[in-house]
């Protein structure tokens, strides 16, 4: 028989680069989502800082505990529906109340069957419409900076370009290497001081509860994240050869966002797409050993986590559109995943257009964001209209 390879160089080096590409490529929509619901720099920097943390605590144990490449990540949907949602009643002490209330309904999916169950009946296509609809603004924020912003938006553009052609997993990270290095150079040229600390620090908020905050921002978040992340998450894992397992991961997911929250953290989940490079076959021949690269990533969050403040206060001092340009890069895959799961299913259609019009118009009503007025009105015509096929 083949002598299998017991080095630890391939788990090792799959867990950073998992670790490496899921930071870079999504924080900027993080910090943007939980700016736009009220945080300030400071409180959107420990934000970064905890969920980081949590999530990396979180992979270390599952993988010790479990023995698989299992990783974990924030809800990077779920930040872009904090972008589109805004400022509610009660301002970020109500967000962070919110956030809060997700991490508990994490924990009861775990554990409450019913829950699960209603979450799964929801239609794919209706979740799916009110995911993209949310997102098309963000996409759209490349455009709009090369429109209004040129000669700092192109660059980056091209550069994202350039390199989604040869080495598409590293195209957001080098998108926003060249950002930054607009950023330094724009920074330099008009005597632009970087203010806040560049130190990573954390800062709490005590949570307060209001209807609209819980109706608006928790229930979507939790949707969005159940339906975009976790599951899609268990049957990457699945594809791997790997069962997920699914009540200790939605209570460490749960109970790390419940505990992150008043530092500004809005949700863990199961990571999806960069969940790929720790379970797959760039981490080693020996199956049985792939969990060290779930471990070498939490490792590796850990030290990422520690530029939570830089980057936070960098990007606070970038021109308009620039970080915005390199969140819509980062979303166009998640965004043609949505329209595509969306739009899939003919019988369903209707309902999922309503979905996505109704998130894309970013009008809420009486204190609530758009994203649950998009979810009710995807539903009510799916009940209303159409009807299930029946065998």
């Amino acid at each position: 028989m083949p002598s299998v390879d017991r080095s630890l160089t391939a788990p090792v080096l799959a867990g950073v680069v998992t670790a490496v590409v899921g930071f870079t490529s999504s924080f900027a929509v993080l910090l943007a989502g939980l700016r736009a619901v009220g945080a300030t720099e400071r409180e959107a920097a420990s934000g970064l800082l905890a969920v980081t943390l949590a999530f990396a605590a979180g992979i270390i144990g599952l993988a010790l505990w479990h023995r698989i490449p299992l990783t974990l990540a924030w809800s990077t949907p779920g930040a872009a529906l904090l972008v589109g949602t805004g400022v509610v009643d009660g301002g970020w002490p109500a967000a962070v109340g919110a956030f809060l209330v997700t991490g508990l309904l994490f924990v009861a999916t775990g554990y409450v069957g019913w829950l699960g169950r209603l979450v799964a009946r929801i239609p794919t296509g209706v979740a799916q419409a009110m995911l993209a609809g949310v997102l098309l603004p963000l996409v759209l924020a490349p455009v709009e900076a090369v429109a209004d912003v040129p000669a700092l938006a192109l660059p980056v553009v091209l550069v994202w370009l350039l390199v989604v052609r040869w080495a598409p997993r590293w195209a957001v990270p080098a998108a926003l290497v060249a950002a930054l290095v607009v950023i330094a150079v724009h920074l330099t040229r008009t005597g632009t001081a970087v203010t806040g600390s560049l130190a990573p620090a954390l800062a709490w908020t005590t949570p307060a509860f209001t209807p609209a905050a819980l109706v608006g921002i928790a229930l979507p978040l939790y949707v969005v994240t159940m339906a975009s992340q976790n599951v899609p998450g268990v049957a990457v894992l699945r594809s791997f050869g790997y069962d997920a397992p699914w009540r200790s991961t939605m209570t460490v997911t749960g109970v790390g966002t419940v505990v992150a929250a008043p530092f500004g953290s809005h949700a863990l989940n199961l990571a999806a797409i960069s969940a790929a490079l720790a379970a797959g076959d760039e981490a080693g021949p020996d199956r049985d050993r792939r969990w060290i690269a779930a471990v070498s990533a939490g490792v590796t969050y850990v030290v990422l986590a520690l530029s939570s403040g830089a980057l936070a206060s960098v990007t606070a001092a970038a021109p308009g559109g620039l970080v915005e340009t390199v969140a819509g890069l980062a979303l166009l895959g998640a965004f043609g995943a949505a329209v595509a799961s969306a739009l899939a299913d003919p019988g369903t259609r209707t309902s999922a257009v309503v979905a996505f019009v109704v998130a894309a118009g970013g009008l809420g009503f009486a204190g609530i964001g758009a994203a649950f007025w998009a979810l009710l009105a995807g539903l009510v015509v799916r009940v209303a209209v159409e009807r299930p096929v029946r065998a």
